[in-house]
């Protein structure tokens, strides 16, 4: 876990500036509820906190690395915006049970964790869920199979949620266009 955590910290401190927020996310705002407790699991630097910080919700952001916590802490406070961070390796003990009206998850994977992820839900809470594929057209994000999803992984890993959304583009069509690397998933308990 140590080498886990200096790892993650060593990217986050070359790191510029915190990425987009989640294309499932900003693309399905309107699915948010006015009020209610969020987390934003493996946070990173907390784009997606932020984000559902300024939509209106109590904010709880989670990542093993401290300094993408300072990272978001900093931010959110020159954007006055109240977010509660907490630096854990997320195990499935972690997560408290129907605790959360939304959770959001990007680019992060562990199979292990998706029934306890499903338990902290409240009743009628939503999952945000975007990550890469197995069947992406770039290098981007990472190449071991662990971290990847299968075709259509999402909907069986979640599969007790009724699916309100999903996307999985790969190579259909016209490559040009779209999110060809990650698979997009909204899923309410």
């Amino acid at each position: 876990m140590i080498d886990l955590q200096r790892k993650w910290d060593g990217i986050y401190s070359k790191a510029e500036a915190p990425a987009t927020v989640a294309e499932v996310l900003t693309q399905h705002r309107y699915l948010l509820p006015n009020s209610g407790r969020a987390l934003d699991f493996a946070c990173g630097q907390g784009r997606n906190a932020l984000f559902l910080a300024e939509c209106g919700l109590q904010v709880d952001a989670w990542d093993i690395s401290a300094v993408a916590l300072q990272i978001l802490q900093q931010t959110a406070i020159d954007k006055d915006l109240h977010i509660t961070t907490h630096q854990c390796f997320i195990g499935t003990e972690t997560l408290p049970l129907q605790t959360y009206d939304v959770i959001v998850i990007c680019r992060f994977l562990d199979r292990t964790l998706c029934n306890a992820i499903m338990a902290a839900l409240k009743p009628g809470g939503l999952l945000f869920y975007q990550t890469f594929t197995r069947n992406k057209l770039d290098q981007q994000g990472p190449n071991n199979p662990d971290y990847l999803l299968a075709s259509n992984e999402l909907l069986r890993l979640f599969k007790p949620l009724n699916v309100v959304f999903y996307q999985e583009y790969a190579k259909l069509g016209d490559v040009r266009f779209g999110n060809r690397n990650e698979a997009c998933f909204i899923g309410q308990k």
